[in-house]
């Protein structure tokens, strides 16, 4: 069994907003509904503080919130609207009855029997998640094999 972990760099900072009411649309999400998460994100501001010096706010334009109890759900619709949209090699390997990709927090693990379905599965969700706005982190992305002893 071959296996991909991608993992998502900022995955928070990364989500594109535009992209995300659409999602929500797509998703049965009633437009009453996405246009209130629209107003909760909108002219949304920070500011760092860095031990006793607070420095200047600055526009937040492309993310969602840090903190916000929302954001976890809005990120969880982005990123199976990307999972969806994968076209998933029917003929790779299977467990319980279902095919390779697996998601958790702010990274996916592809499987397959051979490097090749891997790949190929990858390169799709890597396309796909770029839409988005999300960027695969090199660093943090780990290939595996597993071998029956």
């Amino acid at each position: 069994m071959h296996q991909l972990f991608i993992d998502f760099k900022k995955t928070y900072d990364s989500v594109r907003r535009e992209v995300l009411y659409n999602i929500l649309i797509e998703f049965g999400v009633p437009k009453k509904l996405v246009k209130l998460i629209k107003m909760c994100l909108t002219e949304t501001y920070s500011r760092v503080r860095l031990g006793k010096n607070m420095y200047e706010m600055f526009p937040i334009r492309n993310d969602l919130k840090q903190g916000d109890a929302l954001s976890p759900l809005l990120f969880n619709f982005a990123l199976e609207y990307a999972i969806r949209r994968v076209q998933v090699n029917q003929d790779g390997l299977k467990l319980n009855g279902t095919h390779q990709l697996r998601a958790c927090a702010d990274y996916v693990n592809t499987l397959g029997g051979s490097v090749d379905t891997v790949k190929k599965n990858a390169e799709a969700l890597v396309a796909t998640t770029k839409e988005i706005g999300l960027e695969v982190n090199d660093h943090k992305t780990k290939y595996m094999t597993v071998s029956r002893g």
